[in-house]
């Protein structure tokens, strides 16, 4: 597994678009493919975490290299986390 949150958005409450989280996954399993191989790559998990929230998470998610994602803030926030999940 390995998980991806952009600098800027830590605590910052801003997201970056799933474009942008897409690009970046896509970029990481390159590197991963590269590194330990086509088959590695492909059964790695890649999460995005990063101001995640309930009006947000199904953009992320639809993205081909975006296997998961990680809830910060919005986990403290029971009806917030429990549409999310």
């Amino acid at each position: 597994v390995v998980a991806y949150e952009p600098v800027w958005a830590i605590g910052s409450g801003q997201a970056a678009t799933s474009a942008q989280a897409q690009q970046v996954c896509e970029a990481l399993r390159g590197v991963l493919a590269e590194v330990l191989g086509d088959e590695a790559a492909a059964s790695t998990r890649i999460l995005y975490g990063g101001s995640v929230k309930a009006n947000n998470i199904a953009g992320f998610l639809k993205e081909p290299d975006v296997d998961g994602a990680l809830v910060g803030g919005a986990s403290l926030q029971l009806e917030e986390f429990a549409s999310i999940v």
